[in-house]
């Protein structure tokens, strides 16, 4: 008889929510990962910290008030990396907490310790003493999680040349930087720096940035970033990097060279796969570290799963939570559903971006006939209040059936606001819902009765045209 009914190798969003719901299912469960990054990379490295230096970031600077108080205003004027750490840290040790007392509430076993399989059944646990033990299970869900991708050519130290993991222990805020990468990871961190004042450069391969967003949205950002002094380099591609005393010189293909005092690169995620052995359990991983699964998260090894960003695209912390529970219930023979394809994506710039369903060009490309309906923050008593003029939520509707295709949000919530277009395109609704339903008043969800109106009004030009 095995050890466990599940073995869980990491404790991140994945991981730990398939854990609780095989608990919760009677089943006896254990995760493993190092002591230091319970959570796992999320928690300690990713969107929490992240995120939580962002509104650290957002808090300080004052940036959000300057419509209101004038472009001067600023809470602390010498902000330091001690300022935007504090909240971090403090967040993160709650978090921790929380996710200890869940996991023990459900008599879910923690071990300290990195896992290797020995084979399709068995996992050795190197505990930080180095000793090890070897522990079997009837099911074990690999939910380790990804480190950022760097290019071999290039000579990390930390300080000087980062990534996206030590850009959060940088000793001092830097006066100039240079982002290498216009993915999400890099546009987030390229709007912090330029709002704590750093002079950005971000350097691109590609001919734009962001491209899965609405383009009307990414021009928006575009703006307010040049507004902020970054600087865009697209179409260009980094030679070297060289690290002198006084900071590092980025040189690109085409020649140019910019100083600048660090150099952040944000060049893709790797899976953290290299250490478990995979081979041993009948399993192998690509280049980049991801694993194969089917629709219900199995490996090739059928009583093997695999979640979160170590099987690729989206790797999103909420997308990893719900692959986690459907791979727990799976196992354990427990009837689940799949994934709704309506999967809202929030990327959090200054100002963040949300979006679900399809963008103009998509449709245009798909031959998918549409009418678009804007709502401006300006136009809303909400945007005035809190200071926001730039804010905007598109809605695509369909002319035949009035669905919403797509949503759009650009501006203070959008990651929140997105939820309500989310729930009414999962339902099938209609954009007539919005223009009948009552918001409350003031506030951004408004926006939607807005867009709404402004998208049944353009359709009920073209049926008079039509008639």
């Amino acid at each position: 008889m095995p050890d466990f009914d599940m073995l869980v190798l990491g404790s991140g969003p994945g991981g730990q929510k398939a854990a609780i719901a095989a608990a919760k299912l009677g089943r006896r469960v254990a995760v493993v990962d190092r002591p230091d990054m319970v959570g796992g990379v999320s928690l300690h490295t990713g969107t929490i910290p992240s995120k939580t230096l962002r509104e650290a970031v957002l808090y300080l600077t004052g940036l959000t008030q300057r419509d209101l108080y004038g472009q001067s205003y600023r809470l602390k004027e010498n902000i330091t990396v001690a300022d935007l750490t504090a909240r971090t840290e403090h967040v993160v040790g709650r978090e921790i907490d929380v996710i200890r007392s869940q996991l023990s509430r459900n008599h879910v076993a923690l071990f300290a310790g990195t896992g290797r399989f020995v084979d399709a059944h068995t996992v050795a646990l190197r505990e930080i003493t180095g000793q090890e033990r070897l522990i079997s299970a009837e099911h074990i869900v690999i939910a380790t999680g990804t480190r950022p991708a760097r290019p071999d050519s290039v000579e990390f130290d930390g300080r000087t040349i980062l990534d996206s993991d030590n850009v959060l222990t940088i000793e001092r805020v830097p006066q100039s930087m240079v982002i290498v990468g216009a993915g999400v990871i890099g546009m987030e961190y390229a709007s912090m720096f330029a709002a704590l004042g750093s002079r950005v450069t971000v350097v691109e391969k590609r001919a734009g940035m962001l491209d899965m967003c609405d383009v009307e949205v990414i021009e928006s950002l575009k703006y307010h970033l040049r507004d902020l002094a970054v600087t865009f380099r697209f179409g260009e591609t980094v030679a070297a990097v060289e690290r002198h005393a006084r900071g590092a010189l980025t040189v690109l293909e085409s020649g140019k060279k910019i100083p600048a005092d660090a150099v952040m690169y944000s060049a893709g995620r790797q899976g953290l796969t290299d250490g478990l052995d995979l081979d041993k359990a009948g399993l192998a991983a690509d280049r980049r570290g991801r694993i194969e699964v089917d629709e219900h998260y199995r490996t090739p090894v059928p009583h093997i799963y695999a979640v979160g960003d170590v099987i690729g695209f989206p790797a999103l912390a909420a997308t990893a939570m719900e692959q986690g529970r459907a791979a727990a219930y799976h196992a354990c023979g427990e009837p689940v559903g799949q994934m709704h394809h309506l999967q809202p994506i929030g990327i959090y710039t200054i100002p963040e971006i949300s979006f679900v369903g399809r963008t103009e060009d998509q449709l245009t490309e798909d031959s998918v006939p549409f009418e678009v309906g804007i709502a401006r923050y300006r136009e809303l008593a909400r945007g005035q209040i809190i200071g926001d003029a730039h804010g905007m939520l598109k809605l695509l509707v369909s002319p035949g059936d009035r669905t919403l295709l797509g949503v759009h949000c650009f501006g203070t919530g959008a990651t929140e606001l997105i939820h309500i277009g989310q729930s009414v395109m999962g339902c099938g609704g209609a954009v007539d819902y919005l223009v009948d339903a009552v918001f409350n008043y003031p506030t951004l969800a408004e926006s939607y009765k807005v867009a709404a109106l402004d998208a049944t009004n353009r359709l009920r030009q073209l049926d008079r045209i039509g008639d």
